[in-house]
This record gives C-alpha cells, sequence and structure tokens, in this order.
C-alpha cells in the first residue's frame, strides 16, 4: 500500500521556527526496521522548540515491528520521571495519546508519542499489538507509523508548573497538527479514498489526560 504522499511532506514546516533535518543513524535504523522516517528539530534562533520523529513501517512482521519509545528512550539516557495520557482533540474528534515527562542529566523534556495507520490512533501497545494480528489476519494490512513529540522543558526543576504547562502547550499544539497530517499521507482504509481517523480512547482505558 504505497503513501499517498512522501512521508517528508509532513508538516516541513511551523510558523516562526525554523526546521533543521535530523538524522537516524544508520545501525539505530536498521535496529527499529523502519522503511522510512522524518525527523525534525523546529528552532527559534538557536533554541529548540520542539523535534518531531514519523517513522514509518511498510510491512511488519515477526522481528521487524514498531519498538515502543517506554523501551527505548531509557536505553539513550532518559529517565521516566512522569508517565501518564493525554487526550487531544483533532477535527471534534477525541485522540489519547502517551504523555511522559523525562529526564537525562540536566535536560528535562515532555514527550507524545502515539501509533497511527489502518485508520487509527492508538496510545496501548496492547491495543496495537492486537489491532496488528487481526488487521494481517483479515485485510493483510500491518503498515503503520510511530509518531513522537520531544518539548524540552525549559527549567532545572521538573516540577516547575509554568515550564511545564507552556511546553503541554506546544505538545498539543504540535501533537494535533502531526496526527492530522500523517493521517494525510498513510494509505487509506479502502481504495475509495480517504477515511477519517479513528479515536482509541475507549480501547486505551483512557478517557482524558
Amino acid at each position: 500500500m504505497p503513501l499517498a504522499a512522501p512521508l517528508d511532506s509532513v508538516m516541513p514546516e511551523f510558523s516562526g521556527l525554523t526546521t533543521v533535518q535530523q538524522v537516524v543513524g544508520e545501525q539505530e535504523r536498521r535496529l527499529a526496521g523502519m522503511t522510512d522516517y522524518v525527523a525534525r528539530a523546529y528552532r527559534s534562533d538557536t533554541a529548540v522548540v520542539f523535534t518531531t520523529l514519523v517513522s514509518y513501517y511498510e510491512k511488519q512482521v515477526q522481528g521487524t515491528t514498531i519498538h515502543s519509545p517506554r523501551n527505548c528512550l531509557p536505553g539513550s539516557g532518559w529517565e521516566i520521571i512522569k508517565p501518564g495520557r493525554r487526550q487531544l482533540v483533532v477535527d471534534g474528534s477525541p485522540h489519547v495519546v502517551n504523555s511522559y515527562l523525562l529526564k537525562n542529566g540536566s535536560s528535562v523534556a515532555l514527550t507524545y508519542y502515539w501509533y497511527q495507520g489502518r485508520g487509527r490512533v492508538v496510545a496501548s501497545e496492547y491495543a496495537v499489538k492486537w489491532n496488528l494480528l487481526r488487521d494481517a489476519a483479515l485485510s493483510r494490512r500491518t503498515e503503520g507509523a510511530l509518531v513522537r513529540v520531544m518539548v524540552p522543558v525549559r527549567t532545572a526543576s521538573a516540577s516547575s508548573d509554568d515550564q511545564y504547562l507552556k511546553a503541554q502547550g506546544i505538545g498539543d499544539q504540535v501533537a494535533a497538527r502531526l496526527i492530522r497530517d500523517v493521517n494525510r499521507i498513510l494509505p487509506p482504509m479502502q481504495s475509495g479514498g480517504r477515511h477519517e481517523v479513528k479515536s482509541m480512547a475507549r480501547q486505551d482505558g483512557s478517557s482524558g489526560p
């Protein structure tokens, strides 16, 4: 199932910010098993306001499936301080995404991530695996994307409410735009055209932040 548009057409720019392409190392890309990816940093002058990663898997089989950031981030030195979920409303539909507060040395960041594809936005790894098995059996469709937003929290203390809320506001805005834009380029559920992406809030067992 070909993409409806190139992956690098996803959010190529953001108003008022400079976009810088980022490179995922060949070894990391091979281990992750992704077919393609686009990674960007969005800057105001020299300061990074947020980064994004969209990794796409054309076909998922045993040994080549989307890796959960919940496992990969600690391996990159990030300590999970506060795991949780966040509900976003995109074009009138609610979607639940993962929302983690992270710390790596003196750096603090808020990251949102979710799994998107075959007409769904999903936060739960368990729901992702179930959907993958079902869709592979019923429609022979296994393509999907991992989408991640990381927002630096401009404070030495991870408990600063003002800075956290500011980062959360940026994360909400960027994640909502990415959900919409990633859905635009992913293969449609049917050959007749685009379909509205579904919320997986009930399957995740979450109804709000």
